[in-house]
């Protein structure tokens, strides 16, 4: 599998990590749009939220209990998450991640 995520979750590329644990990964996005731009993702190859179901909910469910650990010291005054989901989202990696977008007003909507 080619998954830039994957190689990030295997340490085979370099990234600035910023949270981890048993089943997720938190790390700085390369290319920010905000002066918080966090991305998490499960730990296992989700392509997707198409792909979450009863056997990898738990990795979703995990993702959703470290957000508040990770943002609230960083963003003190709040913060966004975004999921891009499929093609006309604009998923740029097939690997499900969230955003962790904060450290400025964000405008709405966001398109």
């Amino acid at each position: 599998m080619d998954c830039i995520f994957c190689k990030i979750i295997q340490k085979e590329i370099k990234s600035e990590i910023i949270f981890e644990d048993d089943l997720t990964l938190c790390f700085k996005d390369l290319k920010p749009v905000s002066p918080v731009h966090l991305l998490i993702v499960p730990k296992i190859h989700i392509t997707s939220l198409f792909e979450v179901d009863k056997n990898n909910s738990h990795y979703i469910s995990k993702i959703f209990e470290n957000i508040p650990k990770i943002s609230m010291d960083i963003c003190e005054n709040g913060f966004r998450v975004v999921n891009n989901n499929g093609e006309d989202a604009l998923q740029s990696v097939e690997h499900l991640h969230f955003h962790i977008l904060g450290g400025r007003q964000l405008g709405w909507p966001p398109c």
